[in-house]
């Protein structure tokens, strides 16, 4: 670049400052993996534990398989004594839960592994899953 040319070093300064800020526009987004915590989340690609996050919840329809579960029953009148206690089983048939919700706020331990977005331009975290290794 010719230094006489005030053009082209307007241009070279413009081109560097795009690219800065550009850089720092796009850093910060996207997915990332974390750990949990005991008091929040601390992300791979940042230092410092994340204590206000947010976490996926994910409402919807609940769809059950028929299926079998055994269990105890206590309270069934008989005929003899009033009362009878035992175990049994059950055949649950196929059926759906309306309004169920999914949340998993509730089921994450410290140590356990995340994957975590950035949104608002990087500003919260949300943390959308558990991950664990395919190999366990």
């Amino acid at each position: 670049m010719n230094k006489e040319d005030p053009y082209g070093h307007f241009a070279e300064v413009m081109r560097g400052a795009m690219s800065t800020h550009t850089r720092q526009a796009v850093s910060g987004m996207g997915a990332v993996l974390g750990t949990m915590t005991s008091s929040g989340v601390k992300l791979d690609d940042f230092k410092h534990e994340v204590k206000d996050y947010l976490v996926a919840e994910l409402p919807g329809t609940l769809g059950l398989p028929e299926r079998e579960a055994a269990g105890a029953i206590s309270g069934i009148s008989d005929v003899a004594n009033g009362g009878t206690t035992g175990t049994g089983r059950f055949l649950l048939q196929e059926g759906e839960v309306e309004e169920a919700v999914w949340s998993l706020g509730k089921g994450l331990k410290a140590g356990d592994r995340v994957l975590a977005m950035r949104v608002n331009g990087g500003n919260d975290i949300v943390v959308l899953c558990k991950v664990v290794s395919a190999n366990a």
